[in-house]
């Protein structure tokens, strides 16, 4: 399953910006371990700081990550579920 993350820093994610490549790094040794792989992440002008596509097994997996990362404090996050274009293909090809 893909997803697409928008964080916004917090004060002590702006504070320690100049540690945040090796937050990065740490975020994705920890998503490996949850079964969680950030393909990317790319810095953003407008409403978000930061937005990452990521892939995870379920939504399960996906939530557990986000808590864990939102738990140390560095980032606020919003997750929405992402469907492929073969994907959104097949679901409108279901459609009664």
């Amino acid at each position: 399953m893909l997803f697409i993350v928008s964080m916004n820093f917090t004060e002590q994610g702006i504070r320690n910006i100049k540690d945040a490549p090796k937050r990065a790094q740490a975020a994705r040794e920890l998503g490996k371990k949850m079964g969680v792989e950030i393909k990317q992440v790319y810095l953003t002008s407008g409403e978000s700081d930061l937005v990452a596509l990521i892939e995870a097994a379920n939504g399960d997996a996906m939530a557990k990550f986000a808590l864990a990362i939102g738990s140390l404090g560095f980032v606020r996050s919003r997750t929405a579920r992402a469907w492929t274009s073969e994907e959104f293909q097949k679901i409108v090809s279901e459609l009664p």
